[in-house]
């Protein structure tokens, strides 16, 4: 029997490909609670994140700017997953985000009945 809500926290490097980070797994919901970006390098760095259905990218934010030892939450709210939707984020400059750009997402899956 398929766990029915199931709470999970993903972590991830950002790049400048733009690299899915999370797909919502067949016969589940999923709700992303916490989307954050962290900028732990020694310059500003620019990111963007997109929501993929079908894929067809939707951009949540776009060019944000990270400031040095600092982050951003990518969605203001929560953001709701369909079965294969997935999220991807990548970073824009050169140099971009690379390994001084971490992802934290904190996502609840949901069985579908």
């Amino acid at each position: 029997m398929a766990v029915l809500n199931s709470f999970k926290t993903i972590t991830a490097n950002v790049t400048t490909t733009a690299n899915t980070i999370y797909t919502a797994p067949t016969g589940y919901t999923t709700v992303v609670l916490l989307a954050q970006v962290a900028n732990t390098g020694n310059i500003t760095y620019a990111v963007s994140a997109n929501h993929i259905r079908g894929g067809v990218p939707t951009a949540l934010i776009a060019n944000a700017l990270i400031p040095v030892n600092d982050a951003i939450n990518v969605l203001s709210g929560k953001l709701i997953l369909n079965t294969a939707d997935a999220l991807q984020v990548f970073g824009n400059t050169n140099p971009a985000v690379g390994a001084n750009g971490q992802i934290l997402l904190s996502v609840l899956e949901t069985a579908n009945p």
